[in-house]
C-alpha cells in the first residue's frame, strides 16, 4: 500500500504534555530494576542476599552502557526482518534533540531511554533463576552477550515496524514475548546448564526476609504503570489509559486467584504468594491489556494467578532448580497472557483484531499470538543454553560447593548483608548480652 500524502500541517508536532509523560515513565521502568532486585533478594537465604541484589543492580551498568554503543540501532533501526541497523544511531552520535521518533509527537532520545530501561530489566529477570551458584564474573559477561544475541534480535522481531512478528500481526503491547517469555525461557535453559543447588530438595531454602519481597512486589506494581502504560507512547485515544486501568485490574484478579489457590491447597494465604500472585498478573496482562476490556483483564488476571500458582511447583516434579520461580511466573505468564489476546481481544482498543470470544469468533489473531510466542521460547531456550554452556566450558559459570554452602555473598563481594556480631547486632548480639547477662548474675550469686 502506498503511504498517504501527509500535508506539513498534518504532520506530528512535538508534544511537550506526551514528552514529559514518557520521560515519567521511563523512571517508573527503571525503578522496577531495583525493585526487582528488593523482590528477588528477599527471597533468598541470608548468605545470598547481596549476590542477588547485585545481578539485577550490575544490568543498569551494562545494559545501559551497550545500549548507547549499539543496542538501539540494532533493536529499532531499518534492517530487515530479523535485526535492525542505523549507523546514525551507533554512540547516539546523530539524533536531533527534537527529532520526532517515527511519526509520534516524542523526540526520539526519550522513545530511546524508555526502551533501555526494558532492556535493562529483562536480563535481570533471569538473575531469580539462578540463585545461590553462580560466578558474579561469569553472570556480569552473560548479560552483555544475552542483552547483544538474544534481547535485541527478539526485541526487533516484535516492536520494531519491519520485525518479522510486528508484520505478522502479532500483539505484544509491552513485552509478554520480549520481555517475559524471552527471560523466562532464558532462565530454563541456563538452569539446565548450570544444574542444581547443593541440597535442593533436601535443604530448606526459604526466603529470608518476606518484608522484603513485599516491599519489592509493591514497587515493581508501581513501576509497571509506566511499563505498561507508557507502552503506547502517549494517551491521546485513550489506550494508554485502557492499559492503566487493565494493568491495577488484572494484578488484582492474579492476587486474589493465587491466594485462593493457596488455600484451598495448601490451608493459608501466604505473603509470598501475594506478592508472587500480584507479579504473576502484572507479567499476563503485559502483552494484552491494549487488546482486551477490563472484564476481559479480571480474566486474564485470574487465570494466570491459578496457572501460574501451580506451575511453580513443576520444578520439584521434573527436576530442575528454578530458584525464584522466574520459569513458573514469567514463562508461563507471559506464554499465557500472549495467548489469552487470541481468545479475549476486543478489537476496540490498540488495534481491530479480535479473539474467539469477539467479533467474527475466528482464530486468525490467535495463530498469531501461537507464532510470536513458540518462536520466542525456541531461540530464547536454545540461545542462552549454548550461551550458559560455552561459558561454563570456557570461565565456569559457577562457583566453588564450598563457596555456596559458606556462602556466595562473601565469596563473590567480600561481604554479607548483615552484621549479627557484637553486642545490639541482631540476634547473635541479643544472645551475647544475654550470656554476659547471665554470667554476671552467677559471679554475683
Amino acid at each position: 500500500m502506498a503511504p498517504a500524502i501527509m500535508l506539513a500541517a498534518d504532520a506530528p508536532r512535538l508534544s511537550s504534555a506526551n514528552t514529559g509523560f514518557m520521560l515519567i515513565c521511563s523512571a517508573l521502568v527503571m525503578l522496577m530494576t531495583p525493585a526487582l532486585a528488593f523482590f528477588y533478594g528477599g527471597m533468598v537465604r541470608v548468605k545470598s542476599t547481596l549476590n542477588m541484589l547485585m545481578m539485577s543492580f550490575i544490568s543498569l551498568g551494562i545494559v545501559t552502557i551497550l545500549w548507547v554503543l549499539y543496542g538501539f540501532s540494532l533493536a529499532f533501526g531499518n534492517g530487515n526482518s530479523l535485526i535492525g541497523y542505523n549507523a546514525d544511531w551507533i554512540g547516539l552520535s546523530d539524533i536531533g534533540l527534537t527529532e520526532l521518533w517515527d511519526g509520534y509527537t516524542i523526540p526520539v532520545f526519550v522513545f530511546m531511554v524508555f526502551q533501555l530501561m526494558f532492556a535493562i530489566l529483562t536480563p535481570a529477570l533471569i538473575s531469580g533463576a539462578l540463585a545461590d551458584r553462580v560466578k558474579f564474573s561469569a553472570w556480569a559477561l552473560f548479560v552483555a552477550l544475552w542483552a547483544t544475541l538474544v534481547y535485541l534480535p527478539v526485541a526487533h522481531w516484535v516492536w520494531a515496524s519491519d520485525g518479522w512478528a510486528f508484520k505478522l500481526g502479532v500483539i505484544d503491547f509491552a513485552g509478554g514475548t520480549a520481555v517475559h517469555i524471552n527471560a523466562g525461557a532464558a532462565a530454563l535453559g541456563v538452569i539446565l546448564v548450570i544444574g542444581k543447588r547443593v541440597g535442593f530438595k533436601r535443604d530448606p531454602m526459604r526466603p529470608h526476609s518476606l518484608p522484603l519481597v513485599m516491599l519489592g512486589a509493591g514497587l515493581l506494581w508501581f513501576g509497571w504503570f509506566g511499563f505498561n502504560a507508557g507502552s503506547w507512547l502517549g494517551n491521546d485515544d485513550g489506550v494508554g489509559a485502557l492499559m492503566f486501568v487493565n494493568t491495577q485490574v488484572a494484578t488484582a484478579a492474579a492476587m486474589l486467584a493465587w491466594l485462593g489457590y493457596e488455600k484451598i491447597r495448601h490451608g493459608a494465604c501466604t505473603t509470598l504468594g501475594a506478592a508472587s500472585g500480584a507479579v504473576a498478573g502484572l507479567v499476563a496482562i503485559t502483552p494484552a491489556g491494549g487488546a482486551v476490556s477490563p472484564l476481559g483483564a479480571i480474566a486474564v488476571g485470574a487465570i494466570a494467578g491459578v496457572a501460574c500458582a501451580a506451575a511453580v511447583g513443576l520444578k520439584f516434579r521434573f527436576g530442575y532448580d528454578d530458584s525464584l520461580d522466574v520459569v513458573g511466573v514469567h514463562l508461563v505468564g507471559g506464554i499465557l497472557g500472549s495467548l489469552l489476546v487470541g481468545f479475549f481481544a476486543t478489537g476496540k482498543g490498540q488495534s481491530t483484531a479480535t479473539g474467539v470470544f469477539y467479533g467474527d469468533h475466528g482464530f486468525d489473531q490467535l495463530w498469531k499470538q501461537c507464532a510470536g510466542v513458540f518462536a520466542v521460547l525456541a531461540y530464547s531456550l536454545v540461545a542462552s543454553a549454548v550461551l550458559a554452556f560455552l561459558l561454563d566450558k570456557t570461565l565456569g559459570m559457577r562457583v566453588t560447593e564450598d563457596e555456596e554452602i559458606s556462602g556466595i555473598d562473601q565469596a563473590e563481594h567480600a561481604e554479607t548483608a548483615y552484621d549479627f556480631s557484637g553486642a545490639g547486632g541482631g540476634v547473635a548480639g541479643t544472645a551475647a548480652a544475654a550470656l554476659a547477662a547471665a554470667q554476671t548474675r552467677k559471679v554475683d550469686a
